[in-house]
């Protein structure tokens, strides 16, 4: 039993970052139209250990990680603090280099579709089918985010909500075989659903979708596995190599935590096994909190690595979760690999926020 607690385990996709100017107003959009509802974690504080990403010096932020009832990776919504935040200098093009665009799980992609329609949501398409026959929309919040929904059946907890939490992330790369390699070794995503370069029509809606890219959607092998694997489900991440546009990395200019799409974290088992992967593959930790690092009234170790192409992708070790306000539950002696009673998950919802 020891020397399998040193196998690596992704448990899943624990959250997207969005860098936002207004943490309330941010918030309370994702809550009511995304139904990112379930508030796990409030924390405001400095941001210490990501020096190389914050101008070489500790800043002040509020965050709240904030996760779906119907499952599927959360938010950490990122608000810095005494200083002017930076947006990009032009909108985002899709194939530039970092997260491009979030999917969102949806049971329903009509009835979502006519929501946002009749809400007055910037929809940036009608509905297609993507190349695996799925059908899916985008959409963009008010701060120039692109959200992707995406017709997709997981449910952690049953309840009649237009959509769930993130589905996996489109990233925008310049050597595909570079990061289908990243991807799949270090982060199991190791199946090659779909492979095609050409000019998609379902992606003509977006900035620089009329370009001829190359578009390559992973899927991993293993099935969900972990403490948190239940909340998070499944999910697929997708890059595209775009080859008529100078790219540019989404952060060029500006900090982490500067509105946009900041990171992309996993949720994982044993830290260190990660780290000697991580290592082997040329990409070792640029941020490492340490043991014990406190968030709200959650504790766990997050580090982070850069993509090929320099986009950060977060691990998280989490050793204690906030079920009720003040009481926690400690994951340091549960198994790696299964997932905790839904009884208990489920009391996540105790923190749900409706606007």
């Amino acid at each position: 039993m020891k020397a399998q607690q040193k196998e690596k385990v992704i448990c899943g996709i624990q959250q997207v970052g969005i860098g936002v100017e207004d943490l309330m107003t941010a918030w309370k959009w994702y809550n009511k139209h995304l139904n990112i509802r379930m508030k796990v974690v409030d924390d405001d504080g400095v941001a210490e250990r990501m020096l190389p990403y914050t101008g070489g010096k500790p800043q002040p932020r509020h965050a709240f990680l904030a996760l779906a009832e119907r499952g599927g990776g959360g938010f950490e919504i990122w608000q810095p603090k005494g200083r002017k935040v930076v947006y990009p200098k032009e909108p985002l093009r899709i194939g530039d280099y970092g997260i491009n665009i979030c999917k969102v799980k949806c049971p329903d992609v009509k009835k979502a579709f006519d929501y946002y329609k009749n809400n007055g949501i910037n929809v940036l398409s009608e509905i297609n089918v993507s190349p695996l026959g799925i059908e899916h929309f985008y959409i963009q919040d008010p701060w120039g985010n692109v959200f992707e929904i995406e017709k997709d059946d997981y449910i952690f907890m049953n309840v009649d909500l237009l959509t769930g939490g993130s589905n996996g992330a489109v990233l925008g790369v310049s050597d595909m075989e570079k990061s289908i390699e990243f991807y799949s070794k270090l982060l199991d995503y190791d199946i090659v659903a779909f492979d095609k370069t050409d000019v998609f029509e379902d992606l003509k809606c977006l900035n620089g979708g009329n370009c001829k890219v190359r578009r390559v959607e992973l899927k991993r092998s293993k099935p969900i596995m972990g403490p948190l694997s239940d909340i998070m489900g499944p999910s697929h991440l997708e890059l595209i190599q775009n080859f008529e546009i100078e790219a540019h990395k989404t952060l060029e200019g500006r900090w982490w935590g500067d509105p946009g799409f900041i990171h992309l974290c996993f949720d994982i088992r044993n830290m260190e096994k990660i780290r000697e992967e991580a290592k082997a593959l040329g990409h070792d930790f640029v941020c490492d909190s340490g043991d014990n690092f406190d968030m709200g009234n959650a504790n766990g170790r997050f580090t982070y690595v850069e993509d090929p192409d320099g986009a950060l992708i977060e691990f998280v070790e989490t050793f204690k979760i906030p079920l009720f306000k003040g009481i926690g539950l400690s994951l340091k002696k549960r198994d790696d690999y299964k997932p905790l009673p839904r009884w208990i998950t489920k009391a996540f919802r105790f923190t749900r926020e409706v606007f």
